[in-house]
């Protein structure tokens, strides 16, 4: 219904006729039928009709073009019918809130002409026909309580609130959902390679072959038992961080005001807010005394919004929340003030719940190196097949063999084509990582997200809170002597940091008439207002004790009364008793305290500062004053300030100020102090983040509710917008992101790197717009209104501090000391983890294609099997994965944040990786095949016995495959530039499968058990001449690969420590 009512809408403004006779068109005449029709009949027709606002009546049933005395007969019938209609619906009943006021005569005319559609409407009633959720930002607070039944005084009667709830639902926000260990276990034995790996044991186990079946089972359990705790752990890191409550709320019922948990509140309830209070659902204010509540929940944005009863008609219904001034939203706390508000939307049909709501369903996506992994995995799997069947027919077909042999001989190829380790090593590789950044206050939800955070190429990020601190503090200051100062650490909690800076200064009559001075004086001052100049002091004794400040100097001051701050008057002043003297102290919008300013403080003389404190001289204002503090105040603005001007007078009867109770008896022949900036200023190392992102390929861009020129500044201090870089120095408004579809936003060249003034839609688009660019986006945030954006991007970044709940489920990562800077060791961390996956991913694919040729070739050869399934898996999981395992631990190689982002569609196997593999495979191949031909063929070394010659080929292989782990430290950097001893997990790791090999080997029982014998020190030196003969030929190779693309060896170290970002390379 809700479609259908949305295309006949679109019918029923069609017009025809010119610019000064506009009528329907018949087919809107048809539509406007319909729809009154449909009214009268059809039920959840009328639900949906319920769902409008007046501001979509306003614009498109256009009733004042079917009224007018120029319209027929049948319109105007037709007009009156759905009229009468529409008023039965609580919503509507008044319908000059959505008739425009010059057509008010023509609808009255109507009314009086077709009374009889008025008073019996052919619609049945209905008892609980109530308006649908929403912000009713354009409705009045009184009609609005009448509609739900309540009343802006004495609230909601206690009968009716059962029904409501009924109709409503409470007013609750789903819990955080909490992961089940039996799901993650799930999770784990479902993966395609563990599958593998039980269906291979259960086959091994059936053929009699219990040894082999044991291995594999234990490796099944060693590979979920690693991923079920590794997902289990980072669940419950996360959960210390959330906090989510429900408060109680204060409502009014049947005249009596009373205490009651918020989850029992439904639409249509008064609720009162106090100072403190946190807002218990979304509200509709009908009562405001200077309430003023703080949204950066929502908006991202740390400055309380001064609220309003007033209503807001806009055509469109998605108002920016900022905007909203006449709602308080839940979870939203107020700041000052008192109010009372209707409840107009409750659990999750409010701001928050809707946003949680959209992050419940959000689907995860496994990441790229995971899907290309397990393609690679799946990929081998089928050539395990493909290679069991041709033993089979090579083995039985062509040499006449026994089929159940062969059979188990092709078991034990394809359980060689299998890399056993390869799912216990990437998890361990990825936890291994999560750990290094738990360790550095990143706290990863999902692991996969340690190697995506590696490929990122765009980061977009919140500004409040995440790129700033996240609270104002003053910037620059500039006195009406033509002084401006500069305050550095502003927002820091201890006096005795930062300094203040006098930035210029020329004489102000001469700066009136353009000869101002450019000339930067860079000068500290004294923070000491006895010491300071007299113009400053008088600016910091506004600004401190209109703010109660009592610290120092100003303890010396009595307050005696306040006018506090006003939406209308955009002022706030203060009266204040020293010694003898006595001040009223004024602050607000530049032009609201100009205006009531007739003179300017004087330039301090030879006097010193407390003389002209006491004294405070001053100068008649004249309009070339004015004409000069206006541009001064622009052009703070511009620069991102938020600017308040300053000002004083000296009474002598402060009561008789305070006794009249009216604001202008203080605000009045006021002297103009001065201009103070106000900015939520970056946070410490974001700057220096920022370029080294810039340095990796990766661009940051910053999202904001904020207004522009704020943005822009802040952009500009951290270098995300560069106005010499063309690519760099674009901004855009979330109204222009309204009007682009997310193909035409991806499509902007350049894209922009600021954008102001969003909403959480917006946030969303940009995200989705970027990945339809082919970029890997990461999306930083601590608001709520970053949450759906968080949860779209390729890994989402919350803040674990200041970050909301909702955030911290939506994210990948949580930071734990909401530094932006983290973000940047996370990025180093993934690009390390994927490296290192790559390397290990070689290394076993090298040892396992291996064993795989020399399968091959020795079957072609009619010769027996090298080895066995029990051998395979001895060599393949003892004496392979230690070091594989080690590999993940490589420290990050020179010049890692350098590189550009790799290509996204970038395979894990790459044409220069899978040459790799096949040589340095082949070489291992190609040894112990020649070792194995010899004894079989001439008893070389007098190996003479199947189990000898099995033990001799089992130990030269398996030694090769364990210095091939000091090979794959670079795909094709020499060892003796990556160093051997560097990674000292490797190398103990090495001793430790060489031992066990040894052990395999030579040690009674255990030989036995795998079917081997001893070698003596013959053996053993064959094997370590083979290894010897690998690592010649292998950096042969290297230093060939190296000339063939271009490259020379590094001068520089290869290999540095993963430290903190100031020592990055």
């Amino acid at each position: 219904m809700d479609k259908l009512l949305e295309g006949l809408l679109q019918y029923t403004s069609k017009k025809t006729g010119n610019l000064l006779n506009h009528r329907p068109t018949p087919e809107a005449d048809i539509a406007f039928s319909l729809i009154g029709e449909f009214i009268a009949e059809v039920d959840e027709f009328r639900q949906s009709v319920a769902k409008l606002s007046t501001t979509d009546l306003e614009h498109k049933l256009k009733l004042y073009r079917r009224c007018q005395p120029r319209s027929s007969p049948e319109q105007k019938e037709q007009c009156a019918s759905l009229l009468g209609l529409l008023m039965r619906f609580p919503q509507f009943k008044d319908w000059k809130e959505w008739i425009k006021d010059e057509e008010h005569d023509d609808v009255e005319r109507l009314i009086k002409d077709y009374p009889d559609k008025f008073q019996s409407p052919s619609m049945p009633a209905r008892v609980n026909l109530l308006p649908p959720p929403s912000l009713y930002f354009d409705k009045n607070a009184e009609r609005l309580a009448e509609m739900f039944g309540s009343n802006v005084t004495t609230g909601l009667k206690e009968s009716q609130v059962s029904q409501l709830r009924e109709h409503y639902g409470i007013n609750k926000l789903p819990e955080p959902p909490k992961a089940s260990i039996w799901k993650m276990l799930w999770k784990q034995l479902t993966d395609f390679m563990v599958l593998v790996l039980i269906i291979v044991g259960v086959v091994e186990a059936a053929t009699d072959d219990v040894n082999t079946a044991i291995v594999l089972f234990v490796v099944v359990v060693f590979n979920v038992a690693i991923g079920v705790t590794q997902e289990y752990k980072a669940n419950k890191a996360l959960e210390a961080l959330l906090t989510l409550s429900v408060p109680q709320a204060s409502v009014i019922r049947d005249s009596k005001q009373m205490s009651i948990n918020a989850q029992d509140l439904v639409p249509g309830d008064l609720v009162v807010l106090e100072e403190g209070d946190l807002v218990p659902a979304d509200l509709r204010l009908c009562e405001v005394s200077q309430l003023e509540i703080v949204e950066s929940i929502l908006t991202g944005e740390s400055v309380g919004v001064l609220k309003s009863i007033r209503t807001i008609r806009k055509r469109t219904r998605k108002l920016p929340l900022g905007d909203c001034k006449g709602n308080a939203f839940m979870t939203t706390t107020v700041a000052r003030g008192r109010g009372k508000g209707i409840v107009v939307r409750t659990g999750l049909t409010t701001e928050i719940g809707k946003i949680s709501a959209a992050i419940a369903s959000a689907k995860e996506t496994p990441s790229n190196v995971e899907k290309r992994l397990a393609t690679i995995g799946k990929v081998l799997v089928v050539i395990c097949l493909l290679l069991v069947i041709l033993i089979v027919i090579i083995s039985v077909v062509g040499y006449k063999k026994d089929l159940v042999a062969m059979i188990k001989l092709g078991i034990s190829l394809g359980v060689s084509v299998i890399p056993e380790g390869l799912v216990a090593v990437v998890t361990v590789a990825i936890a291994l990582g999560v750990a290094r950044m738990a360790a550095k206050h990143a706290i990863v939800r999902k692991a996969s997200a340690v190697e995506t955070v590696g490929s990122v190429t765009f980061i977009c990020s919140d500004k409040t809170g995440t790129l700033t601190e996240g609270k104002m503090g003053a910037q620059s200051i500039f006195t009406s002597d033509n002084a401006t100062y500069d305050i550095t650490f502003s927002t820091s909690l201890d006096p005795q940091k930062g300094e203040i800076v006098l930035k210029s200064f020329y004489p102000l009559q001469q700066a009136i008439q353009g000869q101002e001075n450019k000339m930067l004086l860079d000068k500290p001052v004294q923070k000491q207002i006895d010491t300071m100049n007299g113009g400053l002091a008088f600016a910091m004794m506004v600004c401190k004790l209109c703010n109660n400040s009592m610290e120092s100097f100003f303890n010396k001051f009595e307050k005696l009364g306040e006018y506090a701050f006003d939406s209308d008057r955009k002022l706030m002043s203060a009266i204040y008793k020293f010694e003898t003297q006595n001040y009223v102290l004024c602050k607000g919008a530049p032009e609201r305290v100009l205006a009531q300013c007739t003179r300017y403080l004087s330039q301090q003389g030879e006097q010193k500062t407390l003389d002209f404190i006491r004294e405070c001289p001053s100068q008649p204002i004249d309009e070339s004053f004015i004409e000069f503090i206006s541009k001064k105040s622009a052009q703070m603005a511009s620069g991102g300030l938020r600017v308040l001007a300053l000002a004083v007078k000296t009474v002598s009867d402060p009561d008789e100020i305070i006794k009249a109770k009216k604001p202008s008896a203080a605000e009045s022949d006021l002297i103009f102090v001065g201009l103070i900036g106000l900015i939520d200023p970056p946070k410490q190392g974001v700057k220096e983040s920022v370029q080294i992102c810039k340095d990796a390929g990766i661009k940051v861009v910053m999202i904001t509710g904020d207004h522009v020129d704020t943005a822009n500044a802040i952009a500009k201090q951290l270098r995300i917008l560069d106005p010499d870089n063309p690519d760099e120095n674009r901004s855009m408004k979330g109204y222009e992101v309204d009007l682009l579809s997310e193909d035409n936003l991806a499509l902007q060249q350049p894209f922009p790197v600021v954008f102001a003034r969003v909403s959480p839609d917006n946030k969303l688009k940009i995200v989705r717009a970027l990945q339809k660019r082919k970029q890997v986006v990461v999306m930083t945030g601590d608001g709520v209104n970053d949450a759906p954006a968080i949860k779209q991007a390729d890994v989402g970044v919350a803040m674990g501090k200041a970050g909301t709940e909702i955030t911290r489920q939506a994210a990948d990562i949580v930071l734990a000391n909401d530094n932006f800077s983290t973000i940047v060791d996370a990025v180093q961390e993934g690009r390390m983890v994927y490296d290192n996956i790559i390397k290990f991913l070689v290394y076993l694919l090298s040892c396992n294609a291996a064993e795989v040729f020399l399968f091959i070739i020795v079957i072609s050869c009619n010769l027996d099997a090298p080895l066995t399934s029990i051998q395979i898996l001895w060599a393949n999981i003892f004496a392979d994965i230690p070091p594989a395992m080690s590999l993940g631990l490589e420290p990050a190689e020179f010049g890692l944040m350098r590189r550009k982002p790799r290509p996204t569609d970038e395979g894990v196997l790459t044409a220069r990786n899978t040459t790799v593999i096949m040589y340095q495979s082949m070489v291992m191949t190609l040894l112990s095949f020649g070792i194995f031909y010899m004894a079989q063929t001439y008893g070389f070394a007098g190996f003479t016995t199947l189990p000898q010659e099995q033990a001799l080929v089992f130990s030269v292989l398996t030694l090769m495959q364990l210095t091939q782990s000091f090979l794959s430290k670079s795909v094709d950097q020499s060892v003796f530039v990556t160093g051997i001893t560097g990674n000292k997990y490797l190398v103990g790791s090495f001793f430790l499968s060489t031992f066990l090999l040894v052990a395999g080997v030579e040690i009674p029982k255990i030989n036995d058990w795998l079917g081997l014998t001893g070698i003596g020190g013959v053996g053993w030196g064959i094997a370590i001449v083979c290894a010897c003969i690998h690592v010649v030929a292998v950096e042969v190779f290297k230093l060939v690969l190296r000339q063939f693309q271009g490259r020379s060896k590094i001068d520089q170290p290869a290999i540095v420590q993963l430290g903190s970002i100031d020592n990055l390379p």
